[in-house]
């Protein structure tokens, strides 16, 4: 059996900790570019009454607006995309209220964790704060 001398390891010592040093970078890439991904979602109105919503993307820095002040009409989804974090998951806020203006109503919320194809109802169940 031969054994090699410590000095015929070390280039080659050098050289697995150099390939393993370069391929950090290649991950941190990949989990980026995983980040970057869409989810797709609806927002639903769940009542009768028309309503303006506005939607932020709590994944970016700083949030980003998904819709912005759209109006909504009883019972009807919007499709939107949301940024992925890197689990692939979606995380939005929404505020809501409602269309008629003589008598305004609002609501509010947050969702997490949300996955591809989910529903995320709207609606407007407290009074509007100043009003």
């Amino acid at each position: 059996m031969s054994v090699q001398s410590p000095v015929n390891q070390k280039p080659f010592a050098y050289l697995r900790k150099a390939r393993t040093v370069s391929v950090i970078p290649l991950l941190l890439f990949a989990a980026t570019a995983l980040a970057s991904d869409d989810v797709d979602l609806k927002i639903t109105n769940d009542g009768i009454q028309d309503l303006f919503v506005t939607v932020y993307d709590m994944n970016t820095r700083p949030y980003s607006i998904l819709l912005d002040h759209e109006r909504i009409n009883g019972f009807v989804s919007v499709p939107i995309s949301a940024t992925a974090d890197m689990t692939g998951l979606a995380r939005i806020s929404w505020t809501a209220i409602n269309v008629d203006a003589s008598s305004p109503r609002c609501g509010h919320g947050t969702r997490g964790s949300l996955d591809i194809h989910e529903s995320i109802n709207v609606h407007v169940d407290s009074a509007c704060p100043g009003r």
